[in-house]
């Protein structure tokens, strides 16, 4: 039986899979360990995402099959159990919202750190501006899914009203508030929006202009997303999130994320300060009222 070193961001992806499973079906952790033919400090242990320990795979399985997961969710979860060492893929609309890693990654996470070259992030997006974005990329989804994508999105966009507050610093290309996105009312709307969510204390929004030249994140976006306990080590965790069209990278090797927080502090001294974002920010949503 393989045993892999999984980390936080894994172990928590991992512990909010079996937990939700486990309430689903309405069994205790005794039940589910009787089941699964191990003791109840393993389920205990597995459900707890601060446990630094080596995790088997076919462990996690057991517990999962316990709790009457379907092959999908089981696959999901030991997939995320093995591939530790060089990330791991979601993208299976087959695997239940509680599954999806960014929400269990930001009903945890203290921060978020984004940068978006292309669109602005969903977290900051309006539902026109959400609703023209997926129409353009799901140009052969059916109207009710494409509504079903933009209702995810902006309910996710909840965790920005949770207490305590999760505090988002974005770093968006000039590019990313100049493209009209939908059409010309969508976009003033949209840059309204975001100039209002600036003036919240817990979200900071710079402006990467043009003449900043080549940047550090020319490769594309990504989000950070982390919290730090500095009394209890074991609660800090950080991972780095790369979205793509279908599916989303995730990585939590000390090493990547070390990279892309570095990354992430050159965009911030490259971009214009918050006060001179606005500025920018209001130059463009006027230039959109004169076309």
């Amino acid at each position: 039986m393989t045993a892999t070193l999984t980390g936080p961001a894994g172990r928590m992806q991992i512990a909010r899979g079996l937990i939700s499973l486990r309430e689903r079906c309405g069994l205790t952790q005794t039940q589910v360990a009787e089941r699964a033919g191990v003791s109840k400090a393993t389920v205990s242990r597995y459900e707890m995402w601060q446990d630094r320990a080596r995790i088997r795979w076919a462990t996690v399985k057991a517990i999962a099959d316990a709790c009457e997961a379907s092959a999908s969710e089981c696959e999901a979860l030991v997939r995320v159990a093995r591939t530790q060492t060089d990330g791991w893929w979601v993208g299976n609309s087959a695997v239940p919202e509680w599954m999806d890693p960014l929400v269990s990654f930001e009903h945890e996470a203290e921060y978020e750190h984004l940068c978006a070259n292309t669109v602005i992030p969903g977290l900051l997006q309006t539902r026109e501006y959400a609703l023209a974005i997926h129409q353009a990329r799901e140009v052969r989804s059916p109207n009710d899914v494409i509504e079903q994508m933009v209702d995810a999105r902006i309910q996710r966009q909840g965790i920005l009203r949770r207490e305590p507050p999760l505090h988002v610093w974005a770093v968006l290309d000039e590019a990313v508030i100049r493209r009209t996105v939908g059409n010309s009312g969508v976009m003033a709307q949209q840059l309204d929006h975001l100039y209002e969510m600036a003036q919240s204390p817990t979200i900071e929004i710079q402006i990467l202009p043009f003449k900043a030249g080549a940047h550090a994140a020319g490769a594309g976006d990504f989000v950070i997303l982390g919290r730090n306990d500095e009394r209890n080590p074991l609660n800090s965790m950080a991972v780095v999130y790369i979205e793509m069209r279908r599916r989303g990278l995730y990585l939590d090797e000390a090493e990547d994320v070390s990279g892309y927080k570095l990354t992430f502090d050159y965009l911030r001294s490259q971009a214009a300060d918050t006060s001179a974002s606005l500025r920018l920010l209001t130059k463009v949503r006027q230039e959109l009222s004169h076309d």
